[in-house]
């Protein structure tokens, strides 16, 4: 099985965003993946909540998944679309949803999922994230139906490894970790909690990202913000199939799917809970 993921850097522009998003997914297609995953926040990075108001829609009026829900059903492939930023439509919760959709090789949405934790973190004096201020944390857990079962998750989401313990128990076989990963903690963290998801599951990691500084022309006076990039794909038992490196593009990870058996086999650690008392 090939996967292709795509490394993106996007702006505030959802409309100029697409079309490289597309460019990027036809040629992952065409280098035969048949499986392709685009990064957290496909559609829009930016930090000014009233633009975000005029661009963004709801999910049904969504100008990104349609169009890219028709490029997955033209190539025939299966297409995780990493995130969107969408409104929610809920008239008692105005924040946004970050959500992440699984298409089908007919263009049908196989799967949904809501990014469940918030990137509320203060890294620095100067750099500080309220995730949570504009978006609305999802509440439920997904393993969709894909080419494997697949344990859908976001980028924060890979901090919390009961969140990987449980949809591996639940049957995924692949996670997916879409993300717009911070630089600073991600050239510290990136890497290593990948690599520690793989290794606790015994699941294959697929891990699309954002990369570099992103421009934000219509709120020219705000701070750009940067991403650390290096896409990932990681085997079950811990090894770098491809990395991304830290340019927009497209990266090609074939998966021996007989890895996932094997590494659950020689380390059956899935089967090994215990009840305990305390602390």
């Amino acid at each position: 099985m090939s996967a292709g993921l795509v490394q993106l850097c996007v702006s505030d522009d959802p409309a100029a965003n697409l079309s490289v998003t597309q460019g990027f997914i036809a040629e992952a297609a065409g280098a035969g993946a048949g499986f392709v995953l685009t990064p957290e926040a496909t559609n829009i990075l930016s930090p000014d909540r009233a633009w975000k108001d005029r661009v963004l829609t709801r999910e049904a009026e969504d100008a990104t998944l349609a169009a890219l829900r028709t490029q997955a059903a033209d190539l025939g492939i299966w297409l995780l679309i990493g995130s969107l930023s969408l409104k929610s439509g809920d008239a008692q919760d105005d924040r946004f949803v970050n959500r992440s959709f699984l298409i089908a090789p007919d263009g049908a949405i196989a799967a949904r999922y809501d990014k469940l934790h918030m990137f509320d973190v203060t890294i620095s004096d100067s750099e500080s994230y309220r995730e949570s201020a504009g978006f609305r944390p999802g509440t439920q857990a997904v393993v969709a139906d894909g080419p494997l079962p697949i344990g859908m998750s976001v980028c924060y989401d890979l901090r919390f490894a009961y969140l990987y313990r449980a949809l591996a128990q639940s049957g995924a076989r692949i996670l997916t970790v879409p993300a717009a990963f911070n630089d600073t903690t991600g050239a510290a963290h990136w890497e290593v909690l990948l690599r520690a998801r793989a290794i606790e599951t015994g699941c294959f990691v697929l891990a699309p990202a954002q990369t570099g500084l992103h421009p934000t022309p219509h709120t020219p006076d705000a701070r750009p913000r940067r991403t650390w990039g290096h896409s990932l794909a990681v085997a079950p038992w811990g090894e770098i199939i491809t990395d991304g490196g830290a340019e927009p593009g497209v990266t090609i990870a074939s998966l021996d799917l007989q890895a996932i058996d094997k590494a659950r086999s020689r380390v059956p650690s899935l089967t090994h809970d215990r009840a305990f008392d305390g602390p």
